[in-house]
C-alpha cells in the first residue's frame, strides 16, 4: 500500500501542472471570448467606443481583466467542489457539456483498445516464435508501414474504401447507444478500426521484443527439460512476464489516444470530446476547454495509477502487495 501511496502523490503533481499550463496557454491564444460572445460586434459598425465598452463590460464580468493566476486557483477552488464553471458561449455548466459528450469518446476508446489487442497479441505471440524468419519479417514490413501512415490518411482511405467503394458501413455519423445498439456499433467500426490500427505497431513490437527475451531466459529451459509443450511454456511461463512493458504502453497508449480523437472525431462526425475541443477552440470558450483538458488529464492520471496497480498483480514485487519487503 506504501507504494501505491506514493504512485498517487507522485501523480497529483503532474495533474496541476498539466492544467494550470492549459489554462496559461488558453489565455495566449489568438482571439478574444468577448469578440465571439458580441458575434463581431456587427451592432456597434457606428460606434466603436460602443463596441469597446461592451468588450471590456464582458470582460469584467467574466473575470477576464484579472491575472492569470488568481483566475486558475478561483477556478481550482471551485473544481476541487466540483463545480466546472459554465461555458461562456452557451451559458451552461461545462459539466453538464461534457457528460453529453465523454460516453462517446469513451466508447470509441473502448472499442479501438479491444481491437489493438485482440490484433497486436496474437500477432507478437506469433512473430516472436517466428522471429527472424519470413512471416516475421513480412509482419515486421506491414507494421512499419502503418506508423508511416498518418491517421487522417488511414481515416479517408477507409472511408474511400469501406463506406464509398464498398458501402458496408456508414462514412460519418452518430446513433446513440441507447436508441439502437447495431446501429450504433456501424457508426463506431471504421473510426476504431483506424484507431486501433495505428496502435498495434506499438504493442505489437514491444510484446514481440520482451517474449523473444523472455524465452531465453533460464527457467523457461528449465521448463522445457521437466518436458512441458511449447503452448503451456508460452502461456503459462513467458507470457506474463513478459506483459510488463505492453501494460505500459497500453497506459501511455490510452492516454496518446485521448487527445488522437480529436482528429478522428472531427472527420467521422463523432459528437465526443474531440469535437467540444475544437468547438470550444473555434468560439473561444476558455471555460469550457480547460474543462475538457481537465477531464482527458484525470483520465490519463487514472489509467496510469491502474497501471502500476496492474503491474503489482502481474508480478507483487513491483508493488509489494502480498508477501513484498514492505508490508
Amino acid at each position: 500500500m506504501a507504494y501505491l501511496r506514493l504512485r498517487i502523490l507522485r501523480l497529483v503533481p503532474v495533474f496541476f501542472i498539466v492544467t494550470f499550463a492549459s489554462f496559461s496557454l488558453l489565455n495566449i491564444l489568438p482571439g478574444d471570448v468577448a469578440d465571439a460572445i458580441l458575434g463581431g460586434g456587427a451592432e456597434f459598425a457606428d460606434n466603436p467606443e460602443g463596441l469597446l465598452e461592451a468588450r471590456l463590460e464582458i470582460r469584467e464580468e467574466l473575470g477576464l481583466d484579472r491575472p492569470i493566476i488568481e483566475r486558475y486557483f478561483l477556478w481550482l477552488s471551485n473544481l476541487l467542489q466540483g463545480d466546472f464553471g459554465e461555458s461562456q458561449i452557451q451559458l451552461v455548466p461545462v459539466w453538464e457539456l461534457i457528460l453529453e459528450r465523454l460516453p462517446v469518446t469513451l466508447e470509441l476508446l473502448i472499442l479501438s483498445q479491444f481491437l489493438a489487442i485482440l490484433i497486436a497479441i496474437p500477432l507478437g505471440i506469433y512473430s516472436a516464435l517466428k522471429a527472424d524468419k519470413t512471416a516475421d519479417r513480412i509482419i515486421g514490413t506491414v507494421v512499419f508501414g502503418i506508423v508511416a501512415m498518418p491517421p487522417f490518411l488511414l481515416a479517408i482511405l477507409f472511408v474511400f474504401f469501406f463506406a464509398v467503394t464498398l458501402q458496408f458501413l456508414p462514412a460519418s455519423g452518430y446513433i446513440p447507444i441507447d436508441e439502437n445498439l447495431s446501429e450504433n456499433l456501424s457508426y463506431f467500426i471504421l473510426p476504431a478500426i483506424t484507431i486501433g490500427v495505428l496502435e498495434v505497431p506499438v504493442l505489437l513490437r514491444v510484446l514481440r521484443v520482451d517474449l523473444i527475451a523472455t524465452l531465453q531466459e533460464d527457467f523457461i529451459a528449465n521448463a522445457r527439460a521437466k518436458g512441458f509443450s511449447r503452448m503451456y511454456i508460452l502461456f503459462n511461463h513467458a507470457l506474463r512476464p513478459s506483459s510488463f512493458t505492453l501494460v505500459t504502453m497500453l497506459g501511455l497508449q490510452f492516454g496518446f489516444l485521448i487527445s488522437g480523437t480529436v482528429i478522428i472525431e472531427d472527420i467521422f462526425a463523432l459528437p465526443g470530446m474531440g469535437k467540444l475541443i475544437l468547438e470550444s477552440i473555434d468560439n473561444r470558450d476558455a471555460m469550457l476547454l480547460q474543462g475538457a483538458v481537465t477531464i482527458i488529464a484525470l483520465t490519463y492520471v487514472i489509467i496510469n495509477l491502474l497501471v502500476d496497480i496492474l503491474y503489482g498483480f502481474l508480478d507483487p514485487r513491483v508493488g509489494h502487495f502480498g508477501r513484498g519487503r514492505h508490508d
